[in-house]
């Protein structure tokens, strides 16, 4: 019987040694990707294409090659694409018509069926927005999450779920403070985090990084669209 708790002590010690570049990685990406938001002037194609894959993609990398996590990977199999994506376009869907719904209350006026699709810039902002939805669901979900979840085994659901949307909201505050006046930015940051504990609860659920892409990427779209 000792043996058996000394070998899950060493388990739980493992775990722990094994994650323990963990927070020092998320404190170093975020101060850096907070000094490239706030002194950069690049395009939204830079940022979305080359400064997420610095900021957000290049840490994840070099964090599984260290520590051999293999879940985050796992998320991202080829196998679960197909289901991924139809799975994120029906919720998205969803998501987006529950919007139009919610604006139509809240600014009654009549309804008028438009081909967004046919407008100009309607396919580039969508490959943008399919970037954010790649880069942010690979660092914040299939990263973040799931070394939560590997590390902290014994946090309920929601301790994890709120530590995750969290990080999230707090990586998204500077771009709030660029873009937003201070009388509106809680609104905003309201939104995001309801938006990540969502997400997150979707991730976990499902564990397919292809079904968060799809559903931020349509979410973004709608409120680019109508709000």
């Amino acid at each position: 019987m000792p043996s058996k708790k000394i070998t899950r002590t060493k388990r739980r010690q493992s775990k722990k040694q094994k994650h323990q570049l963990f927070w020092p990685i998320l404190v170093l990406v975020f101060i850096f990707w907070f000094l490239y938001r706030i002194l950069s002037s690049f395009s939204v194609f830079f940022d979305e294409l080359v400064g997420k894959a610095i900021f957000f993609a290049f840490p994840v990398l070099i964090y599984l090659t260290i520590t051999g996590f293999s879940a985050t990977m796992e998320s991202l199999s080829f196998s679960k694409l197909k289901r991924g994506l139809l799975i994120g376009l029906l919720i998205g869907g969803i998501l987006g018509f529950i919007a139009l719904i919610a604006k139509a209350l809240l600014n009654p006026s009549q309804i008028q069926p438009l081909a967004f699709y046919a407008a100009e810039n309607f396919w580039w902002e969508m490959f943008l927005a399919v970037l954010t939805g790649f880069f942010e669901t690979l660092f914040f979900f299939s990263f973040v999450m799931l070394v939560i979840e590997d590390r902290y085994k014994k946090w309920s659901l929601l301790k994890k779920v709120f530590v995750v949307a969290l990080v999230f909201l707090i990586f998204h505050l500077p771009n709030l403070f660029l873009r937003f006046n201070l009388g509106t930015i809680y609104l905003h940051a309201l939104l995001l985090f309801v938006f990540a504990l969502g997400q997150s609860l979707l991730f976990y659920v499902q564990r397919n990084a292809y079904t968060l892409l799809m559903t931020q990427a349509i979410w973004g779209m709608v409120l680019l669209v109508h709000f």
